[in-house]
């Protein structure tokens, strides 16, 4: 059966995929590695891109796991990518993440406030039943500040405007975090939120596996 790599997003795990419908392959999460200091987005994503052995790989990245899996597909042709909830370029950022670069509030702010922050502001991922919003507030619980500090900082500071070709984009229209009026999606998912793995599971299952085989 064929092995497909899941990178999950900032501050999540596999748990994010945990509604999806894996039937027809081999699902393979692929655990975060410890960023080094000041390390920038694409350099971190190359040296994830080795914890899969696979010289041609199928990628599958939700949020930010889908904009590491950008700068993997620009560097290696023989990945074939997937991203869910995501962008392919800088250009495709909300405004509000854009002053973000420039007010990095994120550095400044107690690791227990940001947490609780998170939790707070959850309907902005979306997650429409109540077993939904219950797993992401688990998974923000558990999530590892230090890591989606680093990860913030990377996203933040991240210029790319190249779009790889090896790449397929699946966007949601009610997405909240990632607008989807400013990316170009190759596939619309109608009401999915950032979450639509989760609150469109069962459109996504299918789409995939269309995609995949």
């Amino acid at each position: 059966m064929q092995k497909i790599y899941f990178i999950s997003g900032l501050g999540a795990d596999k748990r994010i995929f945990s509604f999806l419908d894996h039937s027809g392959y081999d699902p393979v999460f692929v655990d975060w590695i410890t960023p080094h200091e000041k390390e920038t987005l694409p350099s971190y994503a190359l040296r994830l891109r080795e914890q899969i052995k696979d010289a041609h790989p199928i990628i599958v990245g939700i949020s930010f796991g889908g904009m590491l899996l950008t700068e993997m597909a620009k560097a290696d042709p023989g990945i074939k990518g997937i991203i869910l909830a995501s962008n392919k370029t800088s250009s495709e950022f909300p405004s509000y993440l854009r002053i973000g670069k420039y007010l990095p509030v994120y550095k400044w702010t107690p690791v227990s406030f940001s947490k609780k922050t998170m939790l707070a502001n959850t309907w902005i991922l979306g997650g429409i039943q109540p077993e939904h919003k219950n797993l992401l507030q688990q998974i923000i619980r558990e999530s590892d500040m230090n890591f989606s500090r680093w990860a913030i900082g990377a996203i933040l500071r991240w210029e790319n405007s190249v779009i790889p070709k090896n790449i397929i984009h699946i966007h949601g229209t009610a997405d909240k975090l990632l607008p989807y009026r400013l990316v170009k999606a190759d596939y619309t998912i109608k009401n999915g939120t950032h979450v639509l793995t989760m609150d469109q599971h069962e459109e996504v299952s299918a789409l995939l596996r269309k995609l995949i085989h």
